[in-house]
């Protein structure tokens, strides 16, 4: 692979995590409102993680030389959240596909951002077992055979 290739590739998985980090924080808005209180400190915690990494991947494609992806004003959710209990499933799915964007990440860089990349992987399979209560063997490569895309999606 020619280094503009492989640059284009790890510009194109950048702008996938800046995508999945946009969605992740407007998905954790949405747990926000309707999670018990006794959660709430967690779902402080992974917006704010979020929200970092989010900032992280967009000086990342401007290091790339590209034009970080502006977040879209509403995202498509994989279900209707209405009650605690499907806010905490909401969280784990979102961490869910985080994962799975990371790993591409990971595949496609090197250096100090594949290591960032691992570490970003490693945090949502983290954040997606204290949601769900139980692991998975292959955080971010299970998930994604269940589903076609690894971020939400946004809504027109």
């Amino acid at each position: 692979m020619s280094t503009k290739a492989k640059v284009s590739a790890e510009l194109t998985a950048v702008q996938a995590a800046l995508g999945a980090e946009h969605a992740a924080v407007y998905g954790y808005g949405v747990v926000g409102g309707h999670i018990r209180e006794g959660r709430r400190t967690e779902v402080r915690a992974a917006y704010d993680a979020h929200r970092a990494r989010r900032d992280e991947m967009a000086r990342a494609v401007r290091d790339l030389d590209g034009k970080p992806e502006p977040a879209a004003a509403a995202y498509a959710l994989p279900f209707t959240v209405t009650d605690s209990e499907s806010a905490v499933r909401l969280a784990a799915e979102l961490e869910d596909r985080v994962a799975g964007v990371y790993s591409d990440l990971v595949r496609a860089a090197e250096g100090d951002r594949r290591q960032a990349a691992a570490q970003a992987l490693r945090e949502a399979a983290v954040r997606a077992v204290r949601w769900r209560g139980e692991s998975v063997a292959f955080p971010g490569l299970a998930e994604r055979s269940a589903t076609s895309t690894a971020s939400a999606t946004p809504t027109t």
